[in-house]
Formats: structure tokens, sequence, C-alpha cells
């Protein structure tokens, strides 16, 4: 607890707030305490032109009576105000027995993102030089460039989470994020698009490879668009490419199989545990030990340690995500897979990083087993009915497949389909798995988190798919 006695937190104070917690007779509680400073900085035109830092310290209180929640949290450690804010989350219970709080002991986690140099450390004047470099060696790599735009963010998040058996884990948890934004122009028409990498690491991200590499992604990324065209329109094969292509996987299916939503029977997974929901060969995990990844955590924000649930294994579904509460519905264990936003909201069952395993065949392999069909390389954004599955996705960037062969460039296309039947329809996975790892964030009843995904190639039988009349 070293890190939180700065602000004048003590065992003693943690063990009142989760006495009064309990007080009335909840099954289950928790406290949270977290720490965080920001930076972010963003340049244009040459110019900084968004430039800010943010610092938030609070504390949330939880307290559980079978699978209802009373929360609560405060901005001021004061013993006063925790203790308030601990009575007003009890107001749950309905004034039963209270429950004793175990010894506290200190719980140690693995460490999956070290970070050699923390952003605390970082002055301003690098950050700025560091958007500046990335603009100038963009507007150098090719002369179709006409505007630039580039941001770095980075977050150090200092967490401490006690439960009433006694679990006390304490984690710092870093986080950077950088884009850099492309318009070009050439024969009188724009194109605009960007790429952005993010982990949780320390400023050793951004190295002379890793900047080169997402530079050079952003402007083939642009310039690819100057060829593109629509598709034909109607229902045919689709190959998802490696990395990015997750998207699909973790909307689609991923939240189908978070166990709340299984648990209140919204989910169309929830009577198929142990059933085969995809063809042999079909692994689809979640995964919060991958070192260094935007989604990985040491410990979930139940004190429960990361791990890898593997939900679908071979076809057969096999595990949901797990929070205390919906682990305790069901009589598993959890899955490390409680998150929240900040102290200011209550635990749900969240993915980590998720992705298919890899399968036998190569990309070539499976372009190559397709007469007429489209690849799928980017994707922008989507829409997806969480209880049914159905979903609606935009690809930003793609390419015709034509007698086993990529050919013209594609742009701007919606595939449209269901999760549940993309699944069955898997026809082919590759050995190219790829975590991407751009920005990506989950929302969920209001609440936003770092997620990671990836996939290898895969090849679905049929969507329908957007394009030219």
């Amino acid at each position: 607890m070293p890190w939180f006695s700065q602000f004048g937190l003590t065992e003693a104070a943690i063990r009142q707030v989760l006495n009064d917690a309990l007080a009335r007779g909840a099954d289950d509680a928790d406290v949270y305490f977290e720490h965080l400073n920001s930076t972010s900085v963003a340049l244009s035109d040459g110019k900084v032109n968004r430039a800010s830092t943010n610092v938030d310290l609070g504390l949330g209180v939880r307290v559980v009576v079978g699978d209802s929640v009373g929360y609560a949290y405060t901005e001021d450690l004061s013993l006063a105000s925790m203790r308030e804010a601990a009575q007003v989350a009890a107001e749950i219970a309905a004034g039963g027995s209270p429950r004793p709080v175990a010894a506290i002991t200190s719980r140690r986690m693995a460490d999956r993102y070290p970070v050699t140099k923390p952003w605390e450390k970082v002055d301003m004047a690098t950050r700025v030089g560091l958007v500046r470099s990335w603009e100038q060696m963009t507007f150098a790599a090719d002369p179709r460039v006409k505007k630039v735009e580039t941001m770095l963010a980075d977050t150090q998040k200092h967490v401490l989470i006690v439960r009433p058996d006694g679990r006390m884990v304490y984690d710092y948890q870093p986080m950077t994020r950088a884009f850099v934004s492309v318009t070009a122009e050439s024969h009188g028409k724009k194109e605009s698009a960007m790429a952005n990498i993010a982990q949780r690491q320390g400023i050793e991200l951004y190295s002379d490879d890793q900047v080169q590499a997402m530079v050079k992604k952003a402007i083939d990324h642009t310039m690819i668009l100057f060829e593109a065209g629509k598709p034909p329109a109607g229902e045919m094969t689709v190959v998802l490419g490696a990395g990015s292509s997750g998207i699909l996987l973790h909307e689609a299916i991923g939240h189908g199989l978070e166990a709340d939503f299984n648990r209140k029977n919204i989910s169309i997974y929830a009577d198929k545990i142990g059933q085969r929901i995809a063809p042999k060969g079909v692994t689809v995990v979640d995964d919060g030990t991958l070192p260094w990844a935007r989604g990985s955590i040491n410990t979930d924000d139940e004190a429960n340690p990361a791990e890898k649930t593997v939900m679908i294994e071979d076809g057969i579904l096999r595990s949901y995500l797990h929070d205390e509460i919906s682990a305790r519905h069901y009589k598993v264990a959890p899955t490390g897979s409680g998150r929240r936003e900040s102290f200011r909201s209550p635990v749900l069952p969240r993915m980590r990083a998720t992705y298919m395993e890899n399968g036998s065949y190569s990309p070539e392999e499976i372009i190559a087993s397709v007469q007429n069909g489209i690849y799928c390389s980017t994707f922008s954004n989507g829409q997806v009915q969480i209880g049914a599955g159905d979903f609606a996705f935009y690809v930003r960037h793609g390419y015709l497949i034509e007698n086993g062969k990529l050919t013209r460039p594609i742009k701007d296309v919606n595939i449209i389909g269901n999760g549940p039947k993309v699944l069955e329809t898997v026809q082919m996975v590759g050995n190219d798995l790829e975590i991407d790892i751009g920005g990506w964030t989950c929302g969920k009843d209001g609440q936003s988190v770092p997620v990671s995904q990836g996939m290898p190639t895969v090849k679905v039988e049929k969507l329908s798919v957007g394009g030219a009349a």
C-alpha cells in the first residue's frame, strides 16, 4: 500500500470502510482505490493545438447482495467521506448479520507490463518533440501528403483493491497511445487515413522501427484509397485479414460470451455451454496475460489474477467471461474478467484481449481457395445487437478476390451478418495470428475500458456485402 499512503490511507481506515460496507449483512463487498495521471499532446499544421494533463483520485465501494449491487464513490479520501460512501453502498443490504473482515494480506501479482522509463519522468518538451518529428517524417515520405496530424497520450494508473477475505492487491497500470493521420491529394482528389499504436509501455514503445511502421501504415492506407472502388453488392465469400479483423470477433461474438448477458438470458449463447457452436479447428480465447498488450491486466478490478480463458475450444463452447457475481451464479471460478472504467463505476464482466487461435492454413492458401469474394484489411466501426448477434461493420479498405487472387482495392464497404452464423460458417483458419496493437476501446453500459483483439486470416462462407449496385 505504499503508493496510497501518501494520501493518508491506512490499513485501519480500509478495515473500517469494509466493516461499514458489510455492517448490514451483505454477501460480499470490495473497496477500490485509484490514482490516475494522464497527459496528451496533439499537433496539426506544424503547431501544438491541444495539450492537457489530468489527475484523478478516489475510492469506489461496492456492496453485493445476491445479484444486486449497491455502489458509491468519493473523490475525498478522508475517513469520514470514505465511511459515508460505504454506508451509502450498504443501503442495498436488508439488515442481516455483519460479516467480519479477515486480516488484510498483500498479494503479489504477475508483472506483465514492466516499464523502462515511466511517463512521470518524461517532460512535455520531449513529448512535443516526438509528435513534431512524426509529422516531419510523414511529410518527407510522400509528396502527395498535404496535411498531417499527430497525437501522443499517456496514462499512469495506480489501483488498490481490498476484499473482506483479506486480499489486498496493488497494481501500477501504464498506458500510451499515439496516432498519425494523413490527408493526401492526387489528381484533384483528396483521401485520408490514419494509423495508431497503443500498449502498456513507457516512452520506449516509440522506437524508430515502431514509429516508421506507424507512419508507413498511415501513408499506405491513404494512398491505396486513390485506386479503390466499390465491390459488387450481394452475398459472397469473405476473407477476414489477420489483425484488426478481430473487431468483428470482439463485437459480434465476444460480447455474447460475457456472463452477465447469459445470466440474464440476453445472449443467444445462454444455454449453449458444452455445445458445438463452431466447426472443429475454431478456438476463441480472451487473454489478460499478453505482455504489454493494451487489454492485458495483472489483476482484474476485483483482485482476481488475470488468466487466459478458453471460451470456444475446437468449436465447443466451454466458458463465459465471469466476474464474481456471475461466477457465484454459475458455481464456477471467476475468470479475472471483472473490470470497471474508474472508481466511479461498478464492476462488469468484460473482455481483455480477444482472439481466435491459429489454424493450419497459410493466408495464401485461403485466398487461393476463393473464386469470387472480398478480402477485408481494415475495419473502421460497426453496430451489433448483443442478444441475437446481428451486426453491420464498415470495412475501410480491402481487396476483391477474383480467381484466387487479390485484385482491385476496395473501400468504404459495409458487411452485414450474424455473429453465431459467421462462427458456424468458418471454412478455413489461417496460421498467421496477429494481435492488433491499435488503440481499441470497448464500451458497455456507459463504461469504456482498453482492450486488445486479433485474428489469423479466416475464410467465412458468405456474408452480405454492400457495394455497387
